[in-house]
């Protein structure tokens, strides 16, 4: 499915039963990633039970890239804008790789919209990866 959100035609999914007494998970896939390649084989076992919210960022998969700069901040706002269009209050957030930096700025910038955080592969500073890793970008 698709929705307007802030400027970008964004690509996005819901799994599992609607409604219930659950609070919706939130996926956040990694950077040059995808709903399939971050959470593809986990969808099955993470919609047991509860409604999954996943969509693809700026410039990712289904979601064009737009003539804006991309940003956790942007991404952030993005997937609360998306939450607020689906009528979802709160969710759960699983933020994998550069998922995990955008869903740390959503509990920095919307705390109300977050009732737990799941960080899985990230680092919370530069300095956690070696300097190899920073360099390869450069050639990118």
């Amino acid at each position: 499915m698709y929705a307007s959100i802030n400027g970008l035609r964004m690509y996005y999914e819901i799994h599992g039963p609607p409604g219930g007494d659950r609070v919706p998970l939130l996926l956040l896939h990694g950077g040059g990633s995808t709903i399939e390649t971050s959470f593809g084989k986990l969808l099955p076992l993470l919609s047991q039970g509860r409604a999954l919210v996943a969509f693809e960022q700026q410039g990712h998969g289904r979601t064009a890239d737009v003539d804006r700069p991309f940003s956790f901040e942007q991404s952030a706002a993005d997937a609360v804008a998306l939450l607020r269009y689906l009528k979802v209050p709160r969710a759960d957030l699983f933020g994998y790789s550069n998922g995990g930096h955008i869903a740390l700025q959503i509990a920095l910038d919307h705390p109300e919209v977050v009732r737990k955080l799941i960080l899985e592969s990230m680092m919370y500073s530069r300095e956690g990866a070696a300097a190899e890793f920073w360099q390869g970008f450069d050639h990118a």
